[in-house]
C-alpha cells in the first residue's frame, strides 16, 4: 500500500501536452523573472510558480527500501531554492527509451522549499511505471527535465488547533510536507496527528524524520503507523486505516475545531472520503465535507 514520494495527481496524457504546449509561452516572462531575481540578491526560486523548464543534474542516489530510492537533484546553484508552495509538486518530463512522446509525472519534493542549492525526490518504482523506472535508472550526473510548479492545498496558519493527516501509498510524500511546513514555523502552533498505513515494516518511509518530529515537538505531533501485513515482533499495529482505528487515535470532529488531510491509493481516499453515492468512514465519524482535504 506504501510507495515512495509520488504526488497524488492522477496524471492523464493532457498533462504532458500542456506542459510541451505552454514553454514557448512562458521562456519570455521566465527569463524576465531569474534576471530581476538575481539583481535582487534574494535566492531565486526555480519553481516559483508555472512553468519551469531547468534540467537539473541528479547529484546522489540511494536506495531506501526494495523498491524506492531517494533522489537528490542539484539546483543551478547554493543560491537557488525550489521555491515551491507548501505540498506543491513538480512535473517531470522524460523520453524512456522506445518512446516517440515523452513521459510527464509528478512528484512531491520532501527537501523543505527553503532549501539551497538542493531538491530530494522520494520515488517508488511501479512494476510498469515507465517514468518510476527511467528515475530508478539514472545515474549521477544525468539530468531530469523539471518542467512546472504544481500547486498543493492551501493551508492557513492555526486555522484550527488540530489537524489529522492520514497517508498511505503514494500519498506520504504531500503529506510529510504539510506537516514539516507546519512544524517548521515558529507563528504556527497547530498540533498534528499522523495516521500512516503501509503493506510491510519495510514499506514504512521517513520513520526517522517522524520520529524526529516527536522528539522536536513534543505533545504536537504524534504518529501511528498500521501494517497490513506486518512482520513477525513487528513493533506496528497490523492492519489497515480502520474506522474503528481512526476513532481511537484522533481528534473528535464534532467540536469542529480539526481538519483532515488525506493522501492515498484511489481505494483508501474512497473509503475514507466516500464517494457520490456512498459516504466514507471520515463522514460516518461526524467529518464535514468541508472539513475534509484531499490532496
Amino acid at each position: 500500500m506504501l510507495s515512495g514520494a509520488l504526488h497524488r495527481i492522477r496524471p492523464t496524457p493532457v498533462v504532458a501536452s500542456i506542459a510541451i504546449g505552454g514553454i514557448s509561452l512562458g521562456l519570455m516572462s521566465k527569463l524576465m523573472v531569474r534576471n530581476i531575481h538575481a539583481d535582487s540578491g534574494a535566492p531565486q526560486k526555480v519553481f516559483g510558480g508555472g512553468l519551469a523548464m531547468v534540467s537539473l543534474p541528479l547529484e546522489s542516489s540511494m536506495l531506501v527500501n526494495h523498491n524506492t530510492k531517494l533522489l537528490r537533484f542539484k539546483l543551478p546553484s547554493n543560491n537557488h531554492i525550489s521555491g515551491l508552495s507548501l505540498t506543491g509538486a513538480v512535473l517531470t518530463l522524460s523520453w524512456p527509451k522506445g518512446r516517440w512522446l515523452p513521459v510527464a509525472r509528478p512528484y512531491t519534493p520532501i527537501s523543505a522549499s527553503d532549501q539551497p542549492g538542493v531538491v530530494d525526490l522520494l520515488v517508488k518504482r511501479y512494476p510498469d511505471g515507465k517514468q518510476s523506472s527511467h528515475l530508478h535508472s539514472l545515474q549521477p550526473g544525468e539530468t531530469l527535465r523539471f518542467a512546472a510548479a504544481i500547486p498543493g492545498v492551501t493551508w492557513k496558519a492555526n486555522s484550527v488547533p488540530h489537524v489529522t493527516l492520514i497517508a498511505g501509498g503514494a500519498g506520504i510524500t504531500p503529506i510529510f510536507q504539510l506537516a514539516q511546513g507546519i512544524l517548521r514555523n515558529p507563528e504556527d502552533k497547530t498540533v498534528i496527528t499522523l495516521v500512516y498505513g503501509a503493506n510491510t515494516d519495510e514499506d514504512v518511509l521517513l520513520k526517522k524524520e517522524f520520529d524526529g518530529f516527536e522528539k522536536e515537538f513534543p505533545g504536537r505531533f504524534k504518529a501511528v503507523y498500521t501494517v497490513s501485513r506486518p512482520f513477525e515482533k513487528s513493533p506496528f499495529r497490523g492492519g489497515y486505516v480502520t474506522k474503528q482505528l481512526l476513532e481511537e487515535v484522533t481528534e473528535s470532529p464534532l467540536d469542529r475545531k480539526t481538519k483532515v488531510f488525506v493522501c492515498g491509493p484511489p481505494s483508501m481516499e474512497t473509503s475514507l472520503v466516500g464517494s457520490r453515492s456512498e459516504q466514507g468512514i471520515l463522514e460516518q465519524l461526524g467529518y464535514r465535507k468541508d472539513q475534509i482535504h484531499k490532496f
